[in-house]
């Protein structure tokens, strides 16, 4: 009965230690690479050239240094990776030489360094030497002073300076520097080119103490800012408007351009007398205040300096406060539009300037006028 049992473990014994062989063999040739049959391979390499054979060689000997470095997964280098593809395109069976990388990674790399090597070879050369600081800035402060000049004309301006530069250069440079070009004459450029010939007019409401309201009207003169006429009424009809007209141009003074606003006030008898007189209407476009600024900026000071601080009774009232203040703002007032100057210059004002001040009051002491006593 012993011996039956230890034949039996013998057996068993025996049985395991040729699993183990088994797979242990079977993990050595799983690790191996799959290669050709030795005596089909051998044949092969006695038909090969040597100078195929030492690049086979060199190729696997490269990828066993590579293999070296590492204890788990090998570390490739540009320089390796640059030299697995040289000693590749020696090899013709490279494919089968590989074992560290897939022959579809070793065409990715070759594919990136053929990227590489036409990008080194198509950087643009070193070509014209850029222009001094000095010489775009120049272009640039010609083309902010002088909008109405070309690329053509800042060449000739600089040829004459003796700074030869392309047409090209110069539109590049000022492409930024500048707005773009407006197809006719602006309305600022128009005003300040016929300021002298221009007049404004425009109402400004009033409410008086009784909560009625009151309606004054302005004329004013764009080059002095000179108020030409005021009037003050509770029914602005076409009538009142148009002998407001009347009256501020007596004995033929009158403007070439007259800026109103689309106010339904304006209607066919003002028209009539504008025509009669030959004053040309210029009616300011809708929801652009700026059209007729300088008036708008009339009418905002008078309601600063004059209305909000008065208490208006009636019609009348209002005629004679803005009457007053007008005189006031006409021959006393400085303006900052007119480099502080003054619309009408006061008669009989002395040259000496050691005499002394003399304050006058203006509207009860809202306002006062400074000049020197005789």
């Amino acid at each position: 009965m012993a011996v039956v049992l230890f034949v039996q473990a013998c057996r068993r014994r025996m049985t395991g230690i040729i699993v183990g062989v088994r797979r242990a063999l079977r993990a050595c040739l799983w690790a191996r690479p799959v290669l050709r049959v030795h005596a089909a391979g051998t044949g092969g390499d006695l038909l090969r050239s040597r100078a195929q054979l030492l690049a086979e060689n060199a190729l696997l000997r490269q990828q066993l240094l590579v293999l070296r470095r590492s204890v788990t997964r090998p570390a490739v280098a540009a320089a390796d990776r640059a030299l697995l593809v040289l000693l590749a395109d020696r090899v013709r069976a490279w494919r089968q030489a590989l074992l560290l990388v897939q022959p579809e990674t070793l065409l990715r790399w070759h594919r990136a360094g053929f990227r590489a090597l036409w990008r080194r070879k198509s950087r643009p050369g070193p070509g014209r030497p850029p222009l001094a600081p000095e010489t775009i800035a120049l272009i640039r402060q010609m083309a902010a002073e002088n909008p109405l000049w070309g690329a053509e004309r800042i060449r000739g301006a600089l040829g004459k300076l003796g700074i030869r530069v392309a047409k090209r250069t110069i539109q590049t440079d000022v492409r930024g520097a500048t707005s773009p070009r407006p197809r006719g004459q602006t309305w600022a450029a128009f005003l300040r080119n016929h300021a002298g010939a221009i007049w404004a007019c425009d109402f400004l409401p009033v409410v008086d103490l009784g909560f009625r309201p009151l309606f004054a009207f302005f004329i004013i003169e764009l080059a002095t800012r000179r108020v030409v006429h005021v009037g003050a009424t509770r029914h602005p009809t076409d009538a009142w408007v148009a002998q407001q007209l009347r009256e501020a141009t007596p004995f033929d003074q009158r403007p070439t351009y007259l800026i109103r606003d689309n106010d339904a006030k304006y209607g066919a008898a003002f028209a009539r007398v504008a025509a009669a007189s030959g004053i040309a209407i210029l009616r300011t476009p809708y929801r652009a205040p700026k059209a007729n600024a300088v008036c708008e900026r009339f009418l905002g000071s008078v309601r600063r300096e004059c209305l909000d601080q008065l208490c208006i009774l009636g019609e009348r009232h209002l005629s004679r406060v803005l009457r007053e203040y007008v005189a006031f703002y006409n021959r006393a007032r400085p303006h900052q539009g007119i480099g502080q100057g003054i619309p009408e210059s006061l008669p009989g004002e002395p040259a000496c300037h050691s005499a002394p001040i003399k304050a006058i009051p203006v509207l009860g002491g809202l306002h006062h006028s400074y000049r020197r006593a005789a």
